[in-house]
């Protein structure tokens, strides 16, 4: 994890304070997503930002850039999958509290003690940004890798018929 983000956070306190983090970890540090990898080469930038929305409701923003390598389905080939998220997390301390969050917040049950760990919230995310069939956007039907789109060749003079 990065120097600046501490391993755990007191989500209540950064709430209080209006805190943000940005780090790095290795795609290797992330046990659950190494078994839908290709490989776990790469590194993971994120930031995480505290604060409560106008109705006062707390939440944490995660914002997450990463390449994953992941086994195209079509291919059979590696590929890197490009995963640009945002995502805001109302924070409850019970489910009940569920109900009352804003339709476009995902709730997180924050343990009894507060204290959450940035680096699975990292790894959640990326678990759930992983395609089912993953499929590399540069292969045609027959699995190879296309840089243009095909086109009919064109009949010369010299072609035999």
């Amino acid at each position: 994890m990065s120097a600046n983000t501490p391993e755990l956070l007191d989500a209540w306190r950064m709430v209080a304070n209006r805190r943000s983090f940005e780090g790095r970890l290795p795609l290797s540090a992330m046990t659950r997503l190494q078994g839908l990898l290709a490989d776990t080469e790469g590194d993971v930038r994120y930031t995480v930002e505290f604060d409560h929305d106008a109705l006062r409701v707390p939440y944490l923003e995660l914002h997450i850039e990463a390449g994953l390598p992941l086994v195209c389905q079509r291919s059979l080939r590696r590929f890197v999958l490009p995963v640009v998220l945002t995502q805001r997390l109302g924070l409850v301390r019970s489910e009940e509290e569920e109900a009352a969050l804003p339709p476009d917040y995902e709730a997180l049950l924050v343990p009894e003690d507060g204290m959450l760990r940035p680096a699975d919230l990292v790894e959640d995310e990326l678990v759930l940004a992983v395609p089912v069939v993953a499929v590399d956007p540069a292969s045609d039907a027959n699995g190879r890798r296309t840089k243009k789109r095909w086109r009919r060749p064109v009949r010369s003079r010299h072609w035999p018929r």
